[in-house]
């Protein structure tokens, strides 16, 4: 029994100090030398102190700003600690209603808007935590943002133009906009014009 534990412990001590300790730490050592931004969670800073992670939605109401995509997360919209869609399928009665009353409520905020909804406006991400919008959904909101910041509109589209990002390695995806990146940035021009 002895000739079998001692080789049995030293291997476990062995392989918790290189997986539990060595690994990690050159992982990690790595990965702040190569990609600091991303390592340390992509966030955004203003005036020193983080806002938001442009990798995670953030909820946005109030006319003055851009709205991203609902969040189905649980207890609360955006919960990165409970990332998961709403599994509700598309003749769910419960679905159907959460839809109608998001596209109320787009309504609402901007009654004379002739756009069609963007589907991405009324129905929540696979994961909840969506960062962005599509240029559709973007585009249907700038009436709305420019009149509740008293600026003109050309002035919120070059906004959203700027913050448009493009399909990743020029083919994947569709051109988005990152809801948070676009509300800091429309806050910094109303400071910048007034």
């Amino acid at each position: 029994m002895r000739t079998q534990l001692r080789p049995a412990l030293v291997l476990l001590v062995a392989l918790t100090l290189i997986t539990g300790l060595l690994y990690p730490l050159v992982i990690t050592g790595l990965a702040q030398m190569l990609f600091p931004q991303q390592a340390n969670g992509s966030l955004i800073l203003v005036d020193g102190k983080p806002v938001g992670s442009s990798l995670i939605g953030q909820p946005f109401d109030v006319p003055k700003y851009f709205w991203g995509r609902p969040s189905a997360t649980s207890p609360f919209p955006y919960n990165a600690a409970a990332s998961s869609g709403s599994n509700l399928g598309p003749t769910n009665d419960a679905l159907i209603k959460a839809v109608q009353a998001r596209i109320d409520a787009l309504k609402s905020a901007d009654p004379d808007n002739p756009l069609p909804i963007p589907v991405d406006l009324v129905t929540a991400s696979g994961s909840g935590l969506d960062p962005h919008i599509s240029s559709a959904s973007a585009a249907y909101q700038v009436k709305r943002v420019a009149r509740a910041r008293g600026t003109e509109e050309a002035v919120v589209r070059q906004l959203v133009s700027q913050h448009t990002e493009g399909r990743q390695l020029g083919i994947l995806g569709e051109p988005r906009v990152n809801v948070l990146e676009l509300n800091l940035a429309l806050d910094r021009h109303v400071k910048e014009n007034h």
